[in-house]
């Protein structure tokens, strides 16, 4: 675990060695297009965060924003779909529905 002021916060899933390949959801469309606007990944990540008593937003350790290759993704733990299905459903169909690049999505 790493110590972040006085909160314990544990190694996103995605460094871990054992865990299963996550689901990616990049920030580039079909026809190779940047997805617009720039702080999608933010925003879509922020939906499933909350506020700490700081007032910093901690972001779920299930959907982390993130910038692969220079390009902004979200990265979602596949735990998610058996925690919370629904949630898991609505990132698939938010990217199906802007046409996003996506890794291990089955």
């Amino acid at each position: 675990m790493l110590k972040s002021g006085n909160f314990l916060t544990p190694l996103p899933y995605f460094l871990m060695d054992d865990a299963p390949a996550p689901f990616i959801i990049r920030g580039l469309t079909t026809k190779g297009a940047r997805f617009r606007p720039s702080d999608w990944a933010d925003r879509l990540a922020g939906a499933f965060s909350i506020i700490d008593p700081n007032n910093r937003t901690r972001y779920s350790p299930f959907v982390q924003p993130t910038t692969l290759d220079g390009v902004s993704c979200i990265v979602v733990d596949k735990t998610l779909k058996d925690t919370d299905a629904n949630a898991y459903r609505f990132l698939q169909a938010f990217a199906t529905n802007n046409e996003l690049l996506t890794e291990n999505s089955d």
